[in-house]
Parts: C-alpha cells; structure tokens; sequence
C-alpha cells in the first residue's frame, strides 16, 4: 500500500483521534538540500513506533521516530533540527534540539512533533434530561461523548468513563455489562440506598468485591440539594477530577534495545548488527554500513555504547 502523502496523513491522524489512539504528529517545516524530506511532509508515529507517511531518508525517520515516541511518553511538543553538527554552529534559537545526523546526503531538516493524546470518551446510558445533558456538557469540553438507551459496550476501553443513568429501568442488567467492559471510571446515578440495592444484587450473583468497590454510587460530586440537569454538572465535575488524577503519560512500547551507529554517531535501533572482534554495530543505513566494513578498525574505536 502507497504511503499517505500530507493531505492523506491528517486524514488518518482524524481517524486515530476518532478512535481514541494516541500518536505523534512529525511535519517538516524546513529543509536544506539535499534531503529527501520536504516542506510541509508529514508522518504518524504511533506508541509502538509505527511509522505512517514520509518525512525522510534511512538517516532521519530513525531519529524523528525516537524523539516522537520520547514526546509521547512526556506529553510534550518538540521543535528537531536534523543535520551535520557543524552545519549550525551556535545559530540554534533557543527551544530548538539539534540531533547531529551525518548521512552522506548532508542535507539538514527543521521537524516538529506534536504529541496528540486522544479525547476522552464518556459514555451514558439513559434516556433522562439528566443524560442528555451530561452528554452536551462533556462534547462542549471536546470529549467523545454518547448517550445509549441500551447497555451495549462494543467500544468502551480501559480509557472510557461510563455513567449509568437508567434510573430503575434494568440498572443490574446495565452495571454488570459495564463491569465486564472494564472502564477507567463507572458511576451509578441513584441514591445511596438505590446505588446498594443494586450492588447487593450483583454480589448475589458472584460478581467480584474488588469489581463493585470500583462503582462510584452515587456517581458526582455532592453538591447538594440540586436539580436533575445540575447533577450532570456535578457528575462531569467528578469525571474531570478523576481524569486529571490518573492522567499519566502514554505508555511508549520499547520493542528494541538502541545502539549508536560508528560511522555517524546516530543513536538507532539495535537491529540486524554487523559483528566485530565480539562487539556488536548497528547502522542507520546501507551507507554507514558499507563504511564500517571498509575498515571496521577505524570506526570500533569510535563507538560510543549507550
């Protein structure tokens, strides 16, 4: 399949959100030539080090995938200036990391990463004033946010919020599906009494202790004696809280051990390694590779192990 040009890119970046994915967005945004990245490329990097679109050579994906994944894992943007370290000199602005690439195309490129953490999804289930409201409430802060008159789950994750607000009308038959989907958050509109009546009833039915002490009943903030739209007010507060306690940075898959390539002093995937005299070289292309074993003496002695 033909890698999505810029246009095509944003089009999968839309989807990803959609789904709730988080990923990184590279987008060069100036070059010096030779170099196979140009203005206005763009490409996504996933978690897991997936690479989707064009944003250069053998020299910088390496690179623009490392950093973009470090972005993730901090939550943080990042403003990259590939090339030779003495093509810059101090003209660097501040704010800007410079990550020496030594490709023989001496080209240099301008990237910046944008981690994108996907919106939360909330998910209500109930037909109530109540529900519609926490629904609007939620997409005006830009959450994926549904409302389902019947308990189906197909796309609740470990990342959703689901709220039961079905207010009598099979609330048992509601919670223990939301308990097998697992979310990050589940709350029960009823009262106390209500809200224990209905854990009771799961417990008769073997669903586990640890499971129901999950269950915030009754789901919101006490804010008092309050309305039935001002109680979404209250349980969107909670949700807001909840989300803020357990954000974290997104979990960044190390699939391979990282290696500094002797001939260009790239840090690269410790992958496919050319052996010599018991140590172990990877490269960031065919080119540095070729150079090592024109005289791998020279350059083992180079090597610098992270």
């Amino acid at each position: 399949m033909a890698e999505p040009d810029g246009w095509g890119v944003l089009e999968q970046a839309g989807e990803l959100a959609r789904r709730g994915e988080a990923f990184a967005l590279a987008t060069v945004v100036w070059r010096q030539g030779p170099s196979s990245g140009k203005e206005g490329c763009r490409a996504i990097i996933t978690a897991s080090g997936e690479l989707r679109g064009w944003i250069g050579g053998a020299c910088a994906e390496p690179t623009v995938v490392r950093e973009a994944r470090q972005a993730l894992a901090e939550g943080t943007p990042r403003l990259l200036l590939l090339g030779t370290p003495d093509q810059f000199g101090a003209a660097v602005p501040d704010g800007m990391t410079v990550v020496p690439i030594s490709c023989q195309s001496e080209g240099a490129l301008e990237v910046y990463i944008e981690p994108v953490e996907p919106a939360p999804h909330l998910v209500v289930v109930g037909r109530s004033p109540m529900a519609t409201t926490l629904v609007e409430l939620a997409a005006t802060l830009g959450w994926r946010a549904e409302r389902l008159e019947n308990p189906e789950f197909t796309g609740v994750t470990a990342q959703s919020f689901v709220v039961i607000a079905t207010q009598g009308h099979n609330d048992e038959e509601s919670m223990e599906r939301a308990l097998a989907a697992r979310p990050a958050y589940l709350g029960l509109v009823a009262s106390l009494r209500r809200g224990q009546a209905v854990l009771g009833y799961l417990a008769d039915r073997g669903v586990p202790a640890e499971d129901l002490a999950r269950v915030q009943v009754p789901a919101g903030l006490d804010l008092g004696r309050v309305s039935h739209r001002e109680i979404a007010v209250a349980i969107l507060a909670e949700l807001v809280r909840a989300r803020a306690a357990r954000s974290a940075p997104v979990a960044v898959v190390t699939e391979l051990p990282e290696a500094v390539d002797p001939v260009c002093g790239m840090t690269v995937p410790a992958a496919d390694p050319v052996e010599y005299e018991g140590a172990e070289y990877s490269f960031c292309c065919s080119g540095c590779r070729a150079e090592f074993q024109r005289d791998p003496a020279v350059y083992a002695k180079k090597e610098t192990r992270c």
